[in-house]
């Protein structure tokens, strides 16, 4: 039997170039992932505010038929701090969105005696979210891909 030495090629490891070359393609599909990966969170973050000015439009449906008026904040649409629901918290929508910060945006509600307004800004734009958003009690939603918040008059969510 015969003792293996190094010269036979059986105990060879890997050289420094090789292993230079694997990170370096591990680097370059990472540079190609991450933004990409940015990019996909964004866009989850836009859709998931989309479906919470949904939601408002059912909380606010709700609300209308229970006490007769709209909502004026989100904050009577969200649970009571302590006690039973009422007019000024009507437990309709998650603690969370009654506060006015989820999936990245900030949510507003404006009242008025014959509607509502809902309005969604990203925490931070271009980095949590790319788009601006705003519906109204026609339950359309408009959206505004610059900085500005979106009003009335931005084009229509399609």
């Amino acid at each position: 039997m015969r003792a293996t030495s190094k010269r036979d090629g059986l105990c060879r490891g890997f050289s420094l170039i090789e292993l230079l070359i694997v990170i370096s393609i591990i680097l370059i599909l990472a540079a190609i992932a991450i933004p990409n990966a940015h990019k996909q969170l964004m866009l989850a973050h836009e859709q998931a505010a989309i479906q919470e000015i949904t939601t408002i439009h059912k909380a606010e449906t709700q609300y209308q038929a229970i006490y007769g008026r709209y909502a004026q904040n989100l904050v009577q649409l969200g649970p009571p701090v302590t006690g039973a629901d009422g007019a000024e918290a009507a437990n309709i929508i998650p603690k969370g969105l009654a506060d006015g910060t989820k999936s990245g945006y900030i949510f507003t509600l404006a009242g008025s005696p014959t509607g509502y307004s809902i309005s969604a800004v990203p925490e931070a734009f271009g980095n949590t979210a790319g788009r601006t958003f705003f519906s109204d009690q026609t339950m359309v939603i408009r959206q505004n891909v610059t900085a500005e918040p979106a009003t009335v008059n931005s084009p229509e969510l399609k």
